[in-house]
């Protein structure tokens, strides 16, 4: 089984795949997030520049393979039920490895967890964050994305504790 875990930075995805794992036996935490660390690291600036002159490794469309590539070979190699914390706003992004995923196991689901604005900021404040980092850029964008593009499925995080949501997750597996 795979579970992706999506939603604006600091809505709450790695909070709640933490306590997913802890509560699913034989799971793991994928994060893509390192896929993309390693592109940015290893690709010339050349490539960088042409594919993604934003910055946001999402654009490298070696990250896209390498994200399903490599909950392939976990999933292989491991046999455990993938948690994969990952902010994608990109609709084609989104559809794209979701398509990937359901080629490396039937059983995938997708959850979407959202805030207001204010809910997203004020966690992203109280984790370090500095306003105007990177994370509070993409705050509108993931919001408009996720209110204009099916991303189902949703459960807001306003006012719902941890404990809630893992519970929402669970019944959905179910």
């Amino acid at each position: 089984m795979i579970i992706l875990i999506n939603g604006a930075f600091g809505v709450g995805k790695t909070s709640v795949a933490e306590q997913l794992h802890e509560n699913l036996e034989e799971s793991l935490i994928f994060d893509p997030e390192v896929v993309g660390y390693m592109l940015r690291h290893m690709l010339p600036n050349d490539i960088k520049e042409k594919e993604a002159p934003s910055g946001d490794f999402q654009d490298f469309i070696l990250w896209r393979k390498l994200f399903v590539e490599t909950a392939r070979c976990l999933h292989e190699q491991y046999g455990k039920t993938l948690i994969v914390p990952m902010t994608i706003r990109n609709f084609e992004y989104f559809t794209e490895i979701m398509k990937g995923l359901y080629k490396v196991d039937k059983e995938v689901y997708h959850f979407c967890l959202t805030a207001t604005k204010e809910t997203i900021h004020k966690r992203l404040l109280e984790r370090g964050e500095v306003i105007g980092d990177w994370c509070f850029q993409q705050t509108d964008k993931c919001l408009a994305s996720y209110e204009n593009n099916d991303f189902s499925h949703y459960i807001n995080t306003e006012d719902k504790n941890l404990t809630e949501i893992i519970e929402e997750i669970v019944e959905k597996l179910n």
